[in-house]
C-alpha cells in the first residue's frame, strides 16, 4: 500500500463524546464532524457515536448528504446558510436542518426546519440582533428548531460575558415566537468554561478528537489519531543532495518514506532530514514503517498553526483503519 496510514481510535473518540455528554448534563449534544471529522471519518465517527449525541454539525450540505447515505438519522444542522436553491433542494431531500442568517435565507428555505444564526461578536456568519425581528416574521415559528451563535474568544472571560449577554437577548426574542427552540452558544471551547454559556446545549468539535482550544487544556480527553509512513528504500549515499536540499553532512545510508507535503504536512517542518518532498521525507535509517504524528498539538506548535488545521490536512491521501 502506497498511501500513509492513518489509525483513528473509535474507541477514544466514543469516550471523548461520553464526556462531554457528562459535562453537557441533560443539556442537547451535537457533535461536530464537519471537514470529514476534523480528518478522522465523519461517516465513521458518527455512525459509532450516533446513540450519544443528539445531533450533527456539517458545514455544508454535502457533508450532511454524506452522512445520510450512510445511514445517520438523527438531526444534521448544516452551518453554512443556502447560498441557492440548489442547496435548500439538497438540504430538502437528505432532511437536513439549515441555518438562517437573513430574512432572503429564511424565505429561501420554505419549509425547511432551521436554526436562526446570531451575530454576537464573531463577525463572521449570522445576524445582526438589530435584524432578527424581521426575521423572525419571516419565519415560520414551527420551523424554528435553533438559535445559536459563536464564540470568538472563549478563553477570555470579558469578551465570552459580552456575547453571553447578547446571545441571552437573542434567545429571549426567539423564544416568545419559538418557545420550544434550542439556544446554543458553545462550541469546544465555552463547554469547557461551562455554567451559563452551556444554555440548552453545546456543538463539541475538537474536543471530540481529543484536542482543546487555545486557552485551554484537553485533560481527560484522548487523541484518536495517529498517522504512519511505510519505507520505500534505503538509499546508500553518494554524495549530493538530501531531496532538494544540498546535504550539509556525510551519510552512510538514508530511508525514504512515502509521505511528503502533498499528504498534507509542511514543507518546512522536518520529519527527518531536511525538507519535505511532494511524496516523500527523508531519515537516517529507520524502521519499516514510521510514526510520524501522534499528538497534533505539538507538531502544529513546530508548524505555528494549530491542531485543528493539522488534523484536517493530514490524512488528506491516506488509508484509514479503525480501531474499535
Amino acid at each position: 500500500m502506497q498511501k500513509t496510514l492513518s489509525v483513528v481510535d473509535l474507541k477514544a473518540v466514543r469516550g471523548n463524546a461520553l464526556k462531554i455528554r457528562e459535562m453537557l448534563g441533560g443539556r442537547k449534544f451535537y457533535a461536530v464532524v464537519k471537514a470529514d471529522a476534523y480528518g478522522h471519518g465523519a461517516e465513521e465517527v458518527s455512525r459509532y457515536i450516533e446513540d450519544i449525541a443528539d445531533g450533527f454539525c456539517v458545514a455544508i450540505a454535502d457533508e450532511g448528504a454524506a452522512l445520510r447515505v450512510a445511514g445517520v438519522t438523527k438531526p444534521v444542522l448544516v452551518f453554512t446558510p443556502p447560498l441557492g436553491r440548489d442547496d435548500v433542494a439538497k438540504c430538502a431531500f437528505y432532511g437536513l436542518t439549515v441555518t438562517v442568517n437573513s430574512v432572503e435565507t429564511a424565505r429561501l428555505c420554505e419549509n425547511l426546519p432551521c436554526h436562526i444564526k446570531v451575530n454576537t461578536g464573531m463577525n463572521r456568519a449570522g445576524c445582526n440582533i438589530s435584524s432578527l425581528g424581521e426575521i423572525l416574521s419571516a419565519t415560520d415559528p414551527a420551523r424554528i428548531e435553533g438559535v445559536y451563535s459563536h464564540l470568538y474568544a472563549p478563553e477570555n472571560a470579558a469578551a465570552g460575558f459580552k456575547q453571553l449577554a447578547l446571545f441571552k437577548n437573542a434567545e429571549k426574542l426567539v423564544k416568545a415566537k419559538a418557545p420550544h427552540a434550542l439556544a446554543h452558544l458553545s462550541a469546544s471551547g465555552g463547554i469547557l468554561r461551562g455554567g451559563n454559556y452551556l444554555c440548552d446545549g453545546g456543538r463539541a468539535g475538537i474536543l471530540l478528537y481529543g484536542y482543546a482550544p487555545s486557552g485551554f487544556s484537553p485533560s481527560g480527553f484522548t487523541p484518536a489519531l495517529k498517522v504512519y509512513a511505510r519505507k520505500i528504500q534505503d538509499t546508500p549515499f553518494i554524495g549530493g543532495g538530501v531531496g532538494y536540499n544540498f546535504a550539509d553532512k556525510r551519510y552512510k545510508t538514508l530511508s525514504v518514506y512515502r509521505l511528503g507535503y502533498a499528504d498534507g504536512f509542511q514543507r518546512t517542518v522536518p520529519l527527518g532530514e531536511k525538507t519535505l518532498c511532494m511524496d516523500s521525507f527523508i531519515r537516517v535509517g529507520g524502521e519499516e514503517m514510521q510514526l510520524v504524528m501522534s499528538d497534533a498539538d505539538a507538531y502544529a506548535r513546530e508548524c505555528g498553526t494549530i491542531s485543528y488545521e493539522v488534523l484536517t490536512s493530514v490524512t488528506r491521501r491516506s488509508e484509514r483503519i479503525y480501531e474499535r
